[in-house]
């Protein structure tokens, strides 16, 4: 599992909820046109993104620009960056730069700026953005804004949402002296502000806490340091969304957090130095449908009281030292879609008693645990698997073969699981059809292929299927091996 894949989910579906843009009664404002113009003079667009405002075109069908149906009055910038990619620089061509003008102030009906994934090359956010009394939306994020992050954004009371932070590795880091003026936004409902330092601010809980609509917070690696763990009560009250990961926390499970019971959806503390056990008072955020605790320091068993949390869907308890055997609680969650306990010192034994009501799973990941699978030869899971992890663990010696009932498989890891003996042949068949990865390294399994019929019909139609080997020879058919197919190893 990775610590922020829901994050990112939930993000992209408010954007895709917000208005999009649509042709007018009116022609826009003449003014605001110009204004606009004076606007794009002030950017650098190598990427022509700014190509359709033209002074010979009504600026409400530029690219970017809504505005208001009836009225012509300019409503929405949305210029994010149109290219998308993990690997950023691949966007800088298409990336607006330059500076952000204060002709902005022109568009007096303006309610939505989104400038995300531009390169401002570690420009500071302008003051003047918080005098524009009307945004209900501004999105800054992962466009390479540095420095202070002006307090005037206080003065935005009909603000939504405040989208900041994301920080590119060769620009100055946003940063804040203090949270007062957060508390001024009293509208705001989703707070965003990713590898923002807040390590200024002790009060960062209480401050946040006021707000009394906010039902989204995600403050990862913002360098946090709760100075208050003891602190007992918050006035969250609409909050469903919490994301405080990797930050500096160095004490067990905050109490303020229990009292969240009614309105928490998701949490996410993964990536902290948290200690301690995992509190059994977890089964008061009965709503949760996402606990991830993942790469802590939390010690002791699984609490049973986890398996009374029925709406549970993602469960990321990977990379701590917990310890004994898996509750059998566990296995009563009817909604899990995700259960994440590798790299950890569990022991026991699973089987498909365990499993049977497991019938959403779809990410299942006990990699580097002493947990021992075992099931019946002729089983047939509930569940389709997109991705298993299975490495260093207690899968052999016997080929698993429920695994040929998994047909959406995208990744197989069953590296050193302790499988030895001939691979069966309708392994072959069965992972052509496969489009990812299947790891089956440091195992004692020859790779016999002899008899193996593999042809255009079972072949991948899309990328290559590598199959990482093991220490034995392959056993090779008398035909020709399936160029769309690489075998390591």
């Amino acid at each position: 599992m990775m610590v922020f894949p829901l994050f990112w989910f939930l993000f992209s579906t408010i954007s895709s909820t917000l208005p999009t843009q649509a042709n007018t009664f009116l022609p826009c404002n003449e003014s605001e046109k110009h204004a606009l113009l004076r606007f794009k003079r002030a950017f650098y667009d190598s990427g022509n993104h700014l190509s359709s405002w033209s002074t010979h075109e009504d600026c409400c069908e530029w690219d970017g620009v809504l505005c208001h149906e009836i009225t012509g009055r300019v409503i929405e910038l949305n210029l994010d960056n149109p290219c998308f990619s993990d690997y950023e620089i691949l966007c800088h061509e298409f990336a607006l730069g330059g500076k952000v003008s204060p002709a902005l102030l022109q568009l007096e009906f303006l309610n939505h700026l989104d400038l995300r994934w531009n390169e401002f090359g570690g420009a500071p956010i302008l003051s003047f953005l918080g005098s524009i009394r009307n945004l209900t939306y501004l999105d800054l994020s992962f466009a390479s804004f540095g420095g202070l992050i002006p307090p005037q954004l206080g003065n935005l009371s009909n603000l939504h949402y405040l989208i900041l932070g994301g920080s590119h590795f060769y620009t100055p880091t946003l940063y804040v002296e203090n949270l007062h003026w957060i508390s001024h936004l009293s509208s705001l409902e989703h707070l965003v502000m990713s590898q923002v330092d807040l390590h200024k601010e002790v009060h960062w809980v209480e401050l946040t806490s006021m707000l009394s609509s906010l039902s989204m917070l995600d403050l990862y690696d913002c360098k946090l340091d709760n100075k208050s763990p003891s602190l007992k009560y918050v006035n969250f009250t609409s909050l469903t969304f919490l994301s405080i990961t990797s930050n500096h926390f160095i004490h067990e499970i905050p109490n303020w957090l229990f009292n969240l019971n009614t309105s928490l959806l998701h949490l996410n503390l993964g990536g902290n130095q948290l200690i301690g056990q995992i509190p059994e008072c977890l089964r008061q955020l009965k709503c949760l449908e996402s606990l991830l605790l993942e790469y802590n320091s939390f010690d002791g068993p699984i609490p049973s009281s986890l398996g009374n949390l029925s709406s549970l869907a993602y469960l990321g308890l990977s990379g701590n030292i917990l310890n004994g055997t898996l509750p059998s609680s566990l296995w009563l969650l009817p909604n899990l879609v995700d259960l994440s306990i590798r790299n950890n010192s569990l022991v026991g034994r699973v089987s498909e008693v365990h499993l049977k009501k497991l019938s959403k799973l779809k990410w299942l990941d006990m990699s580097s645990t002493s947990v021992l699978f075992k099931v019946k030869p002729n089983w047939v899971p509930p569940f389709q698997l997109e991705y298993l992890y299975m490495s260093s663990c207690h899968l052999g010696p016997n080929f698993p073969s429920w695994l040929k009932t998994q047909t959406s498989l995208l990744y197989l890891d069953i590296s050193n699981s302790g499988i030895i003996g001939v691979a069966p042949t309708w392994l072959w068949k069965w992972a052509s059809r496969i489009n990812g990865l299947i790891d089956l390294s440091n195992s004692q399994i020859s790779r016999n292929l002899s008899g193996v019929w593999l042809n255009n019909t079972n072949c991948i139609k899309h990328g290559q299927l590598f199959i990482l080997g093991t220490n034995f020879p392959i056993l090779m058919p008398k035909f020709e091996w399936n160029k769309s197919i690489g075998v390591i190893g």
